[in-house]
């Protein structure tokens, strides 16, 4: 079993840049592919960033040229740098590690871009 726990969420003005982490325990030699994922008040949660464990990336288009997720597999941590930042970017976000035979999920940080 893995257990990921996110940290790095918080409020930003629009432009602003904030990095968040999801940091694996338990059983990661199990752990294939980690991304990224959010939910926006009102609708489903939405792919946001993908890494595989040789660090192939794939963002999704809302993403692409803001956002830079990287991966550190001896301490199994995920990590999602993003900059200029925009209000339609408030989301939980959620971390997700694909393992064998299953997934595991974090509990979500609260990204908050306003003015």
């Amino acid at each position: 079993q893995v257990q990921l726990a996110e940290s790095g969420g918080g409020w930003v003005q629009p432009g602003g840049s904030l990095g968040l982490s999801c940091a694996a325990s338990g059983n990661v030699f199990i752990i294939l592919n980690m991304g990224w994922y959010r939910q926006i008040p009102g609708k489903q949660y939405e792919l946001v960033a993908t890494i595989t464990n040789g660090g192939g990336t794939n963002y999704a288009e809302s993403a692409k040229g803001r956002f830079t997720i990287s991966r550190d597999n001896v301490n199994h941590t995920v990590y999602l740098q993003m900059n200029s930042l925009k209000p339609e970017d408030t989301a939980v976000y959620r971390c997700h590690a694909q393992v064998t035979g299953g997934g595991a999920w974090g509990q979500g940080t609260q990204v908050t871009v306003s003015s």
